[in-house]
């Protein structure tokens, strides 16, 4: 099942498919996505958006608690059933809720759900095991230890060779390009990395 979460970072301006997913729109991402966007959920603790948004939330939750809104709708959209979710409103605003939105990928990922993080500039999501990425050809795409260092197994299709480990508090792996499909790299048994695909020109 399809599932779309609306946070409240910066306003996505560009076109977000709804058709067939079911949506979750996060307290002030509100204020971006209504009227551009079905919303079928409203979830937070609305302490962002000075009106209650419609449709009314089923609980507001208190606005000192040990998730965010973003975790907080991510659980919900996952206990329904959910394992296919795009984000939009991930990115931008203040960095540590950026750096934060980014564990709901991971999060995502150990719970057997797919996520990805769609920016303007950006799509990144969390990976393990044999990543495809022919259909990026021509674009530029970054890998990035998420958690502990990754061990390259494998790629093909990628302008660079990569190393054999890229260790936390290394770039290595920082703009590479898909040159042609089948492209893919592949990491080594229970490492994560972290994708990330230039949505942009090269």
């Amino acid at each position: 099942m399809k599932g779309i979460l609306l946070l409240n970072g910066e306003p996505y301006d560009g076109v977000i498919d709804d058709n067939g997913a079911v949506v979750y729109c996060c307290d002030g991402a509100y204020s971006w996505a209504h009227g551009r966007v079905r919303i079928d959920k409203t979830v937070g603790d609305f302490d962002s958006l000075p009106y209650i948004p419609d449709p009314a939330p089923e609980e507001i939750y208190p606005s000192e608690k040990n998730f965010t809104d973003g975790e907080i709708a991510l659980f919900k959209m996952i206990a329904a059933g959910i394992d296919d979710i795009e984000i939009y409103g991930g990115g931008g605003g203040r960095e540590d809720h950026f750096l934060g939105n980014l564990q709901l990928l991971y999060a995502s990922l150990i719970r057997g759900v797919s996520a990805r993080m769609i920016t303007k500039t950006s799509l990144i999501f969390a990976a393990q095991g044999k990543v495809d990425l022919g259909e990026y050809k021509g674009q530029t795409f970054s890998v990035l230890p998420f958690g502990q260092s990754v061990h390259i197994m494998g790629s093909k299709g990628c302008k660079y060779a990569y190393p054999e480990k890229i260790a936390l508090g290394e770039c290595r792996g920082i703009s590479n390009i898909v040159q042609s499909a089948p492209a893919f790299v592949e990491f080594g048994q229970d490492d994560t990395a972290l994708i990330i695909i230039n949505r942009g020109s090269v």
